[in-house]
């Protein structure tokens, strides 16, 4: 190829959509034109910000806070540095270094690749279009944090790891930055056996565990939605956990997850069936005070049309008589 063929690529023809092509351009340039796919890689890899402060991160919250509390190593500003080096003679270095490459190769060769899981399971595994909508859910900002995208890279996280038997669907997903995600697993100290069991829990005298089928009219993995049998308005909806539990209090976050896109997609549906709708209740009676009287958690969603009560401020603070008009 002439040069002036990738001369005219690279100024006219080229489209980018990222860093890739020139950087793999460049590169094999430098490399006298061949390179394999992981030297390619690496090279994309270091043009990313995001994966040098990832382990950046990891470097001075997890092993270098382990080695300095363990008095291996201190640190000067950003600098680690390692205790006593100076008085290590070349032959003790080389030693040093010799048996950390043999602890390596033996951790490798008993973990394999199970190592980068942390990194794989948030990446590859997930469609380009669910981790759209699950950024989108979470105005592209981390859901334990909140930095925005524009300042860390958001990764996609298992709320329930699949390790501990979590599901590859859309609301077992969170949007977590580079940071949090790396650190979840360390700080997380749930309990997670057995939960998987957990979701499938029903109670037979519960007339929503036993629900029938021809009257749900929404359903995702975690959650379905019906009318209710004695509505307070026309489109009445109610929805609710597949899993039996009482109060919303006890809600799992992929749960909560679901229900909210119940909430969402009942809106449209109930929007095209009336066009006269353009108002919302939503609620939920947590508690026998509160006035709950089916103990399996469900929300209410009311539609709420003109004239449909004489005078509708305040909404749901007419749960105290007296109290919605102020």
């Amino acid at each position: 190829m002439e040069s002036s063929v990738l001369r005219e690529f690279l100024l006219e023809k080229m489209r980018m959509a990222h860093v890739y092509q020139p950087v793999m351009i460049r590169y094999l340039l430098s490399n006298g034109g061949v390179a394999d796919d992981v030297s390619i890689a690496l090279e994309i890899s270091q043009q990313d910000p995001s994966q040098i402060e990832y382990y950046r991160e990891i470097t001075n919250r997890m092993v270098g806070k382990v080695l300095r509390e363990r008095d291996i190593v201190e640190k000067v500003g950003k600098t680690f540095v390692l205790k006593d080096f100076s008085n290590l003679s070349t032959f003790e270095i080389q030693e040093l270094i010799h048996i950390c490459t043999v602890k390596l190769d033996e951790y490798i060769a008993k973990r394999g690749s199970s190592i980068w899981a942390h990194r794989v399971k948030s990446r590859a595994s997930i469609p380009g279009s669910i981790r759209y909508k699950v950024f989108l859910r979470a105005k592209f900002r981390c859901e334990l944090c909140g930095v925005m995208d524009s300042e860390k890279a958001l990764e996609i996280d298992h709320i329930l790891p699949i390790t501990l038997g979590g599901k590859n669907i859309e609301d077992n997903y969170q949007a977590l930055c580079y940071s949090c995600n790396a650190n979840k697993r360390h700080t997380d100290s749930t309990d997670f056996r057995g939960i998987e069991d957990k979701y499938h829990h029903r109670e037979d005298d519960c007339i929503f565990c036993i629900k029938q089928k021809s009257k749900v009219i929404v359903e995702n993995e975690l959650a379905y939605m019906v009318y209710d049998q004695y509505p307070v308005t026309d489109l009445h909806a109610l929805i609710i956990p597949k899993r039996h539990f009482a109060e919303y209090f006890e809600i799992f976050q992929p749960e909560l997850n679901a229900m909210q896109r119940l909430i969402m997609e009942s809106k449209s549906l109930i929007q095209k069936t009336d066009k006269s709708v353009d108002s919302f209740n939503i609620g939920v009676n947590s508690g026998s005070n509160a006035g709950q009287t089916i103990f399996q958690c469900h929300l209410h969603l009311i539609p709420r049309r003109a004239n449909d009560t004489a005078n509708p401020r305040g909404g749901v603070r007419g749960v105290i008589p007296g109290k919605m008009h102020y």
